[in-house]
């Protein structure tokens, strides 16, 4: 894992494999990224609301994730 050296935020994360995960809400500016779905639905708190129109799960999906193992 990569973390901001000022504040400790997580930046990235490297499992084995080709990808790198970097969270989106860590770039600064316009990414041009899109919500292609929401996972782990069954787990999130009573004051989220997710918007209509993105897939939603209860678990993981391989679909809607690149998981790195």
């Amino acid at each position: 894992r990569g973390f901001c050296p000022t504040c400790g935020s997580n930046l990235f994360w490297d499992g084995p494999g080709t990808h790198v995960s970097i969270p989106a809400g860590t770039l600064d500016g316009p990414s041009g990224l899109t919500t292609k779905g929401h996972i782990y639905c069954a787990d999130k708190g009573d004051y989220y609301d997710l918007p209509a129109g993105a897939a939603q799960t209860d678990a993981d999906d391989p679909d809607l994730t690149t998981m790195v193992r």
